[in-house]
């Protein structure tokens, strides 16, 4: 092979060369991992303990998939602030935006309006059922929190007397669902107790605790009280505390736990119903992790060695964490937050 025929050759096997290395470069760039998945979660509250456990367990379960997790809340229990930040998140274009709605039909749009822009919606610790979104991640069953709550302040009352209720926000619906279990409840298995009130304090514990001594002056028989949510725990216990009705006045409530260690302490608070938060937080995680990758998620699904067997009902598409726990002196230092 001679002259221009030998450097025809050699020219196309150059051209050749060229085209395989860009083919290999091409399959090296799609090779590529994608960038990580971005899960927003907006709670009710920011600055919560009970929040901030959720936050641990998101981010735990976040390093450990090699997921992004990052959280803002509103500084009150304000829905229109909360769909502002929904909002920021749909403007950022994460993957999924998680939520646990102070009122259920106020965010409903503004998830129908990620949903419209590719973005999944979930739904954590509290339940909107009513709006566009694809997965609930449910702490506890409303049955399972309102009979605990109802077992744990009647064994102190002796299953009759006056009691009331200071919950958080009017509209949150995990707590009405409680609610609504703690007096179905109560009617049937504690005849002579009395529901006397049921007040609102948003998630305010000083207004708690004002509302709950205005309960006591109102109804000077009464002889229980339940905090419904992690801010009036502390706060009806404080306020039998000041009022120095310790051994009176019996309370109980959804606490967390280095919260109410000091009502437990000196009997101002007799338990609280709550669960493990930071695995809540863990399990949105997941969760979200799952919806994000189109994973389908089976009847009972083992999320990590503390979350063997978490199960699964596609009908209402809820995860549920478990049963509720009772936290008292006993076993409160098992938990940090």
């Amino acid at each position: 092979m001679r002259g221009p025929t030998k450097m025809l050759v050699m020219g196309i096997v150059v051209v050749l060369f060229a085209i395989i290395g860009l083919a290999s470069c091409a399959g090296k760039e799609s090779a590529r991992p994608p960038a990580p998945i971005r899960i927003a979660f907006v709670p009710k509250v920011r600055d919560l303990p009970y929040f901030q456990a959720m936050d641990t367990g998101g981010e735990e379960a976040a390093q450990q998939l090699g997921v992004d997790w990052m959280s803002q809340g509103p500084p009150t229990v304000d829905p229109g602030a909360q769909v502002a930040i929904i909002r920021g998140y749909i403007a950022q274009h994460v993957d999924v935006i998680v939520v646990a709605p102070n009122d259920p039909a106020a965010v409903a749009p503004v998830l129908a309006e990620a949903r419209s822009k590719g973005i999944h919606v979930m739904t954590s610790d509290t339940d909107a059922p009513a709006s566009q979104r694809e997965l609930f991640v449910n702490q506890a069953t409303a049955e399972g929190v309102g009979v605990a709550l109802t077992d744990a302040l009647m064994a102190k009352m002796g299953g009759a007397g006056k009691y009331a209720i200071v919950s958080c926000g009017e509209s949150a619906e995990n707590l009405n669902s409680w609610i609504t279990a703690q007096k179905a409840y109560a009617a049937v298995k504690y005849p002579k107790a009395q529901l006397v009130d049921t007040v609102y304090a948003g998630e305010d514990p000083a207004k708690a605790t004002e509302m709950a001594k205005s309960l006591m002056a109102a109804h000077p028989d009464l002889t229980g009280l339940v905090g419904e949510c992690t801010t009036s725990a502390p706060g009806v216990a404080q306020a039998v505390r000041d009022t120095q009705n310790i051994g009176q006045v019996y309370t109980v409530g959804v606490g967390t736990p280095q919260a109410i260690k000091p009502y437990l302490s000196d009997g101002s608070s007799s338990a609280s119903v709550l669960w493990n938060v930071e695995s809540l937080g863990y399990l949105t995680a997941w969760a979200a992790d799952q919806l994000a990758t189109g994973k389908p998620l089976a009847q009972v699904n083992k999320v990590s060695g503390e979350l063997p067997a978490v199960r699964y009902n596609p009908d209402t598409r809820t995860l549920l964490l478990g049963d509720p726990l009772q936290i008292t002196s006993a076993n409160v230092d098992q938990f940090k937050y």
